[in-house]
C-alpha cells in the first residue's frame, strides 16, 4: 500500500525532532552519559507525590472540568501573583492542559490563519516551527546571535515585522542556550509588539531557573503588554514533574476561551491525579524550586567554566538549565561532533542545529544530570578533544 498517497503531505514533510534522535541512539549503547534531554534528575518532592497518591487512595479518579480544577486554577493564579506579580482571573483567563507543549499548541492554533506570519527567534524550542506550519501559519525564524548572548533584540524583532506578521513567539528563559531577557530588553521589544499590534506567545516554562540576584521577568509585567500576552508555563521543570504531563496557559479571556474549545474537543482534561499533586506544590513547594535551582546553578558554574578550560567557547547561560558552547575549534560540523562523540566516547549531547539552522557551529549540553554524572562527561568530552585535533 503507498501510504505517501494516503497520509498529509504536510505532516510528512515535518523532520523528526533532533534531540530525541541522539537520545535513541544513546537508549542503544551501553554504558552512556547523555547529557542530552532537558529533564530535573530530581524527584518529584514527596509531599507532591503524596497528595498524588492520596487523591488515588480516595477514588478522585474523575474527569477534571475542560480548564481544570477551580482550586487548581486558583493556586495558579496566586503564584504567579507572588511569584511574577502578575495576577490572572482563575475563572476566565487560565487554562491547564497536558504539559506545556499542549498549551503552545492550542494558542497558536487558536491565533493562527492560513498565511499568518509568525516570528521565532532561534536556536530555540524544537516545537515552534512544525507547530506553526501544522496550523498552516508560515514561520519567519529571527536568527539570535552569540555576540548578543542570543537574547532577541528589538532590531531583530522590526525587521521581520510585515504585514501578515501576527504572533511573536518568546522562548525564554531560552532552550536551548540558557539566554534571559532582562526586564529592559523586554521593554524594548514590547515598544516593537505595540507599534505594529502584534500577540506574543510567552513561554515562560522556566522562569524558576534563573541565576544571579535579577529574578525572571514574565512579559506580562511588562506595561501595556498583559492585554498582548499568552504565558505559557507549567510544573515540568520547576518542580520535577515531567512525566505528570501537566501544564497552563494564562492570557486574555477571548484567546483562553478559544484555546479551552480546542483543548475541550482535542483532550478534554488534564490528569486528574497529577492536578491534585500540582495544587500540593503550589501551595508548599517553593522551597523545593528554591533548593533545586541552587543545585542547578552548582553544576552550570562546573561546567561552563570547564567548557572554558577545554576551549569551548561558551557564553554564561543565566537561565534554563542548559548550556550552548561553540564547538567550532574542533573543525567539524555540529552534527558530526555530537555524533563522532558518542560513538568514540559514549556522551550524548545535542547538535545546535536541532534548534535552528543557526545553531551550526554550537552544541546544547544539559546540566539537569547529576554532579557525578556531569563530572564523568566532561572527562570524556575533554578526552575526545584531545584525540581529535585538527
Amino acid at each position: 500500500m503507498d501510504y505517501s498517497r494516503l497520509l498529509n503531505n504536510k505532516i510528512q514533510s515535518l523532520k523528526p525532532s533532533g534531540i530525541r534522535r541522539f537520545f535513541d541512539i544513546a537508549n542503544e549503547m551501553d554504558h552512556v552519559i547523555s547529557l542530552s534531554i532537558g529533564e530535573p534528575d530530581f524527584t518529584t518532592p514527596w509531599h507532591v507525590r503524596q497528595e498524588g497518591i492520596e487523591s488515588l487512595r480516595r477514588g478522585r479518579t474523575w474527569y477534571s472540568p475542560n480548564r481544570g480544577f477551580a482550586e487548581l486554577r486558583s493556586q495558579i493564579s496566586k503564584y504567579y501573583a507572588r511569584r511574577f506579580n502578575v495576577e490572572y482571573d482563575p475563572d476566565e483567563e487560565i487554562l491547564v492542559s497536558v504539559g506545556g507543549s499542549e498549551a503552545i499548541d492550542l494558542c497558536i492554533r487558536a491565533i493562527v490563519q492560513e498565511g499568518d506570519e509568525v516570528l521565532i527567534p532561534q536556536p530555540s524550542f524544537v516545537c515552534y516551527e512544525p507547530m506553526t506550519i501544522m496550523a498552516d501559519g508560515k514561520p519567519v525564524i529571527i536568527q539570535t546571535k552569540a555576540e548578543n548572548e542570543f537574547r532577541l533584540t528589538a532590531k531583530e524583532l522590526e525587521d521581520a515585522i510585515t504585514p501578515r506578521t501576527k504572533l511573536l513567539i518568546l522562548p525564554f528563559p531560552n532552550n536551548p542556550t540558557g539566554a534571559v531577557m532582562r526586564r529592559e530588553h523586554l521593554e524594548e521589544i514590547a515598544k516593537v509588539i505595540e507599534k505594529h499590534d502584534l500577540l506574543v506567545l510567552s513561554d515562560e516554562i522556566y522562569g524558576e531557573l534563573t541565576y544571579g540576584s535579577e529574578r525572571h521577568v514574565s512579559f506580562a509585567d511588562i506595561k501595556n503588554m498583559r492585554e498582548r500576552t499568552i504565558v505559557v508555563s507549567g510544573f515540568s521543570k520547576a518542580y520535577a514533574m515531567t512525566g505528570w504531563r501537566l501544564g497552563y496557559a494564562l492570557g486574555p479571556e477571548p484567546v483562553i476561551t478559544q484555546m479551552t474549545k480546542l483543548h475541550q474537543y482535542a483532550i478534554m482534561s488534564a490528569p486528574t491525579t497529577a492536578q491534585y499533586a500540582a495544587i500540593e506544590a503550589l501551595r508548599h513547594g517553593d522551597a523545593d524550586i528554591e533548593r533545586m535551582r541552587e543545585e542547578y546553578d552548582m553544576r552550570r558554574r562546573l561546567i561552563v567554566d570547564s567548557f572554558c578550560r577545554m576551549g569551548l567557547t561558551c557564553f554564561e547561560p543565566e537561565g534554563a538549565f542548559y548550556c550552548f558552547p561553540s564547538i567550532q575549534i574542533s573543525g567539524k560540523s555540529s552534527e558530526q561532533f555530537c555524533e563522532e562523540l558518542i560513538y568514540s566516547q559514549h556522551v550524548a549531547i545535542v547538535p545546535g542545529t536541532a534548534f535552528g539552522d543557526c545553531g551550526e557551529g554550537f552544541a546544547r549540553v544539559s546540566y539537569s544530570y547529576s554532579l557525578n554524572h556531569i563530572k564523568e562527561a566532561l572527562v570524556r568530552i575533554e578526552k575526545f578533544l584531545d584525540e581529535t585535533k585538527p
